[in-house]
Parts: C-alpha cells; sequence; structure tokens
C-alpha cells in the first residue's frame, strides 16, 4: 500500500491522496511499465502535487478543470490539462446544438471521446458535485472502467441536486457507498480533514469534519 496503515488517519501531515499499490489489483504493475493512466477531476485547485508524482512515475494523467486556459494543454510528457468539467449529465440537446463545443460532460462521454476504455485512477475533488457524479458512474457502469477511486467527499450539506430532509440525504450517501461496496470496491483510506469545520448538514458535530478523503480499490479489476 501507498500508505502506512489502512486505519482511518486524522493526522493534518498526511496526504490525503493515496493509492493501493498492492500487486494484486494491478496499479503497481502498470506503473512500471508505463500504462497507468489517472484521470483528475477538479474545480480550480491550484494543488497538483499528486498528479505531478504520478507522472513523474510513469502514469498518464489527464487534469479536467474548467479553469484552465486552453482547451487541451500538453503540461509535460504524460501530464494533460483539459478546459473540462465533469458533470452528473451532459448538456440538454438544444444546449448542446447552441454550443457545440460546451465544456461539460460525463464522464462516461469522455471516455468515449477521448477513447480511453479503462482509468487506472480516478481522483475527484468536485466541491459537493462528488455525490451525484458518483451516482452517474454507478447507474452508467463506469466504474467497470476504474481500477481505484480517490473522492474527496463532503458533508456539511447534501450536495448538488440532493434534496429531502436529512436522513434521506444520509439513506442517499449511503446507498452510494454501499453500492461501490456491491460492485467489489472496498475502501483502504481514509483522511478526516481537521482544517474544515465539524459540520454534518449544517450541524456541529463533535470530532468530525465536514470534508473526507476516501480512497477504494476495485477487487474485480482486471
Amino acid at each position: 500500500m501507498s500508505t502506512d496503515s489502512l486505519a482511518t488517519d486524522s493526522s493534518p501531515a498526511k496526504k490525503p491522496w493515496s493509492v493501493c499499490l498492492d500487486d494484486r489489483f494491478g496499479l503497481a504493475h502498470q506503473i512500471r511499465n508505463k500504462q497507468c493512466r489517472l484521470y483528475s477531476l477538479g474545480l480550480g485547485s491550484e494543488d497538483t502535487q499528486f498528479e505531478v508524482s504520478m507522472a513523474n512515475s510513469g502514469c498518464e494523467v489527464h487534469r479536467f478543470d474548467p479553469s484552465v486556459k486552453s482547451a487541451h494543454i500538453l503540461e509535460s510528457q504524460r501530464l494533460w490539462y483539459h478546459r473540462l468539467s465533469i458533470d452528473w449529465r451532459d448538456p440538454h440537446p438544444a444546449v448542446a446544438a447552441q454550443k457545440p463545443h460546451s465544456n461539460t460532460r460525463k464522464l462516461g462521454t469522455i471516455l468515449n471521446e477521448f477513447g480511453h476504455h479503462k482509468i487506472d485512477v480516478l481522483k475527484a475533488d468536485l466541491e459537493s458535485a462528488e455525490w451525484k457524479v458518483l451516482e452517474n458512474l454507478i447507474l452508467e457502469d463506469v466504474l467497470e472502467q476504474i481500477g481505484q477511486l480517490t473522492f474527496e467527499i463532503h458533508l456539511h450539506w447534501p450536495g448538488f441536486e440532493v434534496s429531502g430532509g436529512d436522513s434521506s440525504v444520509v439513506r442517499f450517501w449511503y446507498s452510494l457507498l454501499k453500492e461501490l461496496e456491491l460492485k467489489g470496491f472496498r475502501l483502504f483510506h481514509s483522511y478526516k480533514d481537521l482544517s474544515k469545520p465539524q459540520l454534518l448538514l449544517k450541524k456541529d458535530i463533535f470530532n468530525a469534519s465536514s470534508c473526507y478523503t476516501l480512497s477504494w480499490v476495485n477487487t474485480r479489476w482486471n
């Protein structure tokens, strides 16, 4: 494993983005053979240390961020920046007809457009859009094309287009996490961000955090 422990780590000194290098799941082999592919979904984050590190290790890295200046930028030999944002839906056909180069897509659509059939690692920091994006990946069976997930999840409010009372929101979150488990994904690392407020659905919760980074490995990956 790329982390010292599989237990929940609350130390602020630890870097939250982790990958599983257990040989049973193939990522270490893919990196050694320079056949690894990483997709990074972000919203204006300037911290690209993880992406640069993975690119330097031999991964082909694609970072999707609508704030970058050009449509596609090759930053280094293995690090691409794309002016695209990943959503849980494609643009409405009428909007798409007016804006044929719209910069919002579902992940499955991006994979088809890029001709990529597999992603070894999917990293996402989507400022509360992660729940609906994760739901889309489950509903459209895109998860089968992904070897590992490392997601920053936010709990301070329901998230974009997630409605209902607190109990229904928690059930929705739980159902997504349970579906990951049913599809063979196993949580191997969690990080509690102590710099964030101790909030859950706008309520103060002692010793909690409004933001966690969770990492899963697809045990059915081949």
